[in-house]
């Protein structure tokens, strides 16, 4: 028998070289998870940074109580799917009310007093909101969440840019990556609740009171904040350079959002979940959301903005094929964790790159790219509602597939989105706080 030999360029020892390629790929991720615990690390020691990355997480712990609770409300009330999503179209009048309203409002309130008022005012409209006794009261309180949601946000994220500039340092991301953890706690403590049998109208007192005490303790880093914004924001439609870039934000926050107010029904009622498990679409679409967020400045350097946006939507776009087609509620779960990846990176870029845009100034960018995301984020919820009343809950969601095919189509003609070069950071990735 002839003995075995090599050929050029194939060494002996292929499996070794397996062996090293997952050595090299296991180093690789304990240094990602590493570089991510000490950023995260850092931004705790930052104690004016956590106070207002915790107003992030409060708006994503009630919201996830909320999502929780849409089942039990929509039955309580007598609401349809089309009567539902009509319903949820009062928050988006809401935000356009808080668009008009924010420039008067911010010229006037410091901003810290306001994110004080604001947040606590968030926790008792929700309560009201999933404790409604009638419909009128619950339209109400749809209105008044989508006007405080917008100008909360206004308010927290402009005060992050003034931190940015003070500590000479990444925050936005982290900032948004603790909405995504709140979120994802939020869905996981719901789950926990409804297996200790905890009503939805508990839960929310329970959370709610516990962000005002957390509020308390931090009001002298909030109040610290007394500057008066002009905010640029308004009812203004967006000129053609920043169209575009807001037409995804819109399509990137339609899909949150309907993750956000559908996910718990879809695995309830079209896949028959268990109660106990009917949030935990919504809690792994956040987790991976809060995981690619905190490390998603290497992931952003590494391959330039316009291709992580691409490439998010069509993860997100598979994503939302793998939930409308799954038999089960396993696949379905997966289906919204693969979403969450997809999504994680975006908005930050986008919020980024609205800065950036020639002839338009950062302020404007920015309230035009917001106001463009929350329209999709709370008409899209509406819209699914409509289809689904009209067909099935399976087809609305499949409007999603197609809108993020688009998005990823319309990133990659548009020319502001930014090269790899172009994104190196000034301070190493270590020394930052994303």
């Amino acid at each position: 028998m002839l003995p075995l030999r090599r050929s050029e360029g194939a060494p002996w020892g292929h499996s070794c070289t397996s062996r090293d390629s997952i050595h090299q790929n296991l180093k690789l991720k304990a240094c990602s998870l590493q570089l991510m615990i000490k950023n995260i690390s850092t931004f705790i020691k930052l104690k004016p940074v956590l106070a207002v990355g915790f107003l992030f997480a409060s708006s994503s712990l009630l919201f996830g109580t909320w999502v929780a609770a849409i089942p039990g409300i929509k039955y309580r009330l007598g609401f349809t799917d089309a009567s539902l999503g009509v319903s949820l179209l009062l928050s988006p009048l809401g935000a356009l009310t808080g668009v008009a309203l924010s420039t008067k409002l911010f010229g006037k309130i410091p901003v810290g007093r306001w994110m004080i008022l604001g947040y606590v005012s968030l926790g008792i409209i929700m309560i009201f909101q999933i404790n409604s006794v009638n419909r009128v009261m619950f339209w109400i309180c749809l209105y008044l969440f989508g006007m405080n949601g917008f100008l909360n946000g206004v308010s927290v994220n402009t005060t992050v840019g003034f931190l940015e500039k003070q500590f000479n340092r990444r925050l936005m991301s982290t900032c948004h990556g603790m909405y995504s953890l709140g979120g994802g706690i939020s869905a996981g403590l719901a789950t926990i609740f409804f297996a200790l049998s905890l009503s939805p109208r508990l839960q929310v007192v329970l959370v709610a009171a516990t962000i005002c005490t957390v509020i308390y303790f931090n009001r002298r880093y909030l109040l610290a904040h007394q500057r008066i914004i002009h905010s640029g924001s308004g009812l203004k439609f967006p000129s053609l350079s920043i169209l575009s870039i807001s037409f995804i934000c819109m399509v990137l926050f339609m899909a949150e959002g309907c993750v956000a107010d559908w996910s718990a029904i879809y695995l309830r009622e079209s896949l028959h979940g268990t109660k106990e498990i009917m949030g935990l679409g919504y809690a792994g679409f956040s987790a991976a959301m809060t995981i690619g967020r905190l490390n998603g400045d290497s992931i952003i350097t590494k391959f330039g903005s316009k291709r992580v946006v691409i490439t998010g939507a069509l993860l997100a776009a598979t994503g939302f094929a793998i939930v409308v087609l799954a038999p089960l509620v396993s696949i379905a779960i997966a289906g919204y964790i693969l979403i969450g990846f997809g999504c994680c990176c975006i908005v930050p870029v986008l919020f980024s790159t609205s800065g950036r845009i020639p002839n338009v100034s950062p302020v404007e960018g920015f309230a035009m790219v917001t106001t463009g995301g929350l329209i999709g984020f709370l008409t899209g919820p509406s819209l699914i509602g409509i289809i689904s009343e009209k067909l099935n809950l399976s087809t609305g969601l499949s409007l999603l597939i197609l809108l993020m095919v688009v998005a990823a189509v319309v990133a990659w003609k548009n020319r502001f989105l930014e090269s790899k070069k172009s994104l190196i950071t000034e301070m190493p990735y270590d020394e930052q706080i994303y």
